[in-house]
This record gives C-alpha cells, structure tokens and sequence, in this order.
C-alpha cells in the first residue's frame, strides 16, 4: 500500500509521534509501503513558518530521506484534479494533497474529517 502524509502528520510523526494511532504507526513504519510526503507539505509549512504560525527547525526534509519516506513532486496534472474538486473545503493546502492522492492513487493519512467527502482513501490518525 501507498500512502501520503499530511503536513500535520508529517509534523506529528516528528515532533508528536504518541498523537499517532498505532495503526498509522505501523503503516509508516512498514517497509512494504511506500510512504511519501509532498512538495506542497514543504510549501505549506514555509509560509505558515513565515507568518509565524508554526515553529518549526530548519532542513525538515533531511527527515524525508533519514526516515525513509518518500518526496511527492507536484505536477500539472494535481492542479487540473484540485480544479475539479468540490469546493466545500477552502484550505488549498489539503485540497491539493486530495488532489495528489486521488490522482497517484495514494492512501491519504489525515487527522482532518473535512477532507472525507471527496473520495480519496484514507488512513485516520
């Protein structure tokens, strides 16, 4: 199984693991999965960082590799999925991990219920 972490699970998985359900746990653990954190997960936590809304150390994508997780570039083709999401949830960051999960067919590992009416498998935290 495939899965994509959102930003708050990458963070927690960090800083919070005990905030995880045994069951997430195991999943990112699993070295049968793939597990993989996106560029918009970068982007998302840069800007909350500049706004001063979140703290958080420097070069977190030493993390990615040192845990084995994997980087999920962002493609065109999110975009063109995101366009066609409903729009019942405004946060464009989660709308874009909807949207790459949908389109790569990807787990998505959330803590968030808003994101459970669009489809996308998901793994709750």
């Amino acid at each position: 199984m495939n899965y994509l972490l959102d930003t708050h699970v990458f963070l927690w998985m960090l800083s919070e693991p005990c905030r995880l359900t045994p069951s997430v746990t195991s999943a990112i653990q699993n070295p049968n999965h793939s597990v993989f954190v996106s560029a918009v997960t970068a982007v998302e936590i840069a800007i909350k960082r500049s706004l001063g809304k979140l703290s958080v150390p420097d070069h977190l994508s030493r993390e990615i590799s040192k845990r084995g997780l994997l980087e999920l570039p962002l493609k065109y083709a999110h975009g063109e999925r995101m366009n066609n999401l409903s729009p019942h949830h405004q946060a464009p960051f989660d709308r874009m991990l909807v949207a790459q999960a949908l389109h790569e067919n990807l787990t998505l590992i959330t803590h968030d219920r808003k994101l459970e009416p669009y489809g996308a498998k998901i793994l709750w935290t």
